[in-house]
């Protein structure tokens, strides 16, 4: 599929929320805090007995708030397009302290928000936005891209690790109104510099 990515303004909110982020949870990673054999943390696989749909929009009011709770003179959005029809979107930000995230500065930029409609997913999309959002980050002196999943996203940290994300940080009880669920913390350096 052919996309087009493009920046937008966060007047176009409306139309980024419209793509569903939502995703349905058959399995999740168990996550053990000893290293693999290739030193990170070693993820294992586990069917659901009854899978459920997860949907963070829902969980934190999605795009639609996010002038409310944020300043986001310092987030780019990009729109992926394919023709005419929206099919994704990623927000990336740099300098937000409002926006925890471990270890932040300058230099990092947070990959805070990325969303391909559910007929075009596994068509290239999320990569494109990936690929996007690193020329953005790296174009405003940032020299890794940081994002946040859980362990119950494992499309989502599959998807990652073939975008070159490293996990670098696991935390339990991340969430109070999500026990079950264990915060990922996924670092890619951009630029080829460490």
């Amino acid at each position: 599929m052919r996309v087009d990515i493009r920046a937008e303004s966060a007047a176009r909110l409306d139309s980024y929320a419209s793509v569903a982020i939502a995703f349905e949870v058959a399995e999740v990673f168990d996550v053990s805090d000893q290293p693999s054999d290739s030193g990170g943390f070693s993820l294992t696989r586990r069917t659901l007995d009854v899978p459920y749909v997860k949907d963070y929009d829902v969980i934190d009011g999605g795009p639609m708030c996010w002038a409310q709770r944020f300043d986001l003179s310092r987030w780019g959005l990009l729109a992926a397009y394919a023709g005419r029809r929206r099919v994704g979107g990623a927000a990336v930000l740099v300098d937000a302290p409002e926006v925890f995230m471990p270890a932040a500065r300058r230099e990092l930029a947070v990959l805070w928000d990325i969303r391909v409609a559910p007929e075009a997913r596994g068509d290239g999309i999320g990569s494109a936005l990936v690929v996007a959002a690193q020329t953005w980050a790296a174009a405003r002196g940032c020299r890794q891209l940081a994002v946040e999943t859980q362990n119950v996203n494992v499309p989502a940290c599959m998807f990652y690790l073939r975008q070159g994300f490293e996990l670098r940080s696991v935390e339990r009880f991340a969430y109070p109104a999500l026990p079950d669920e264990v915060r990922l913390l996924w670092y890619k350096v951009l630029g080829g510099g460490s």
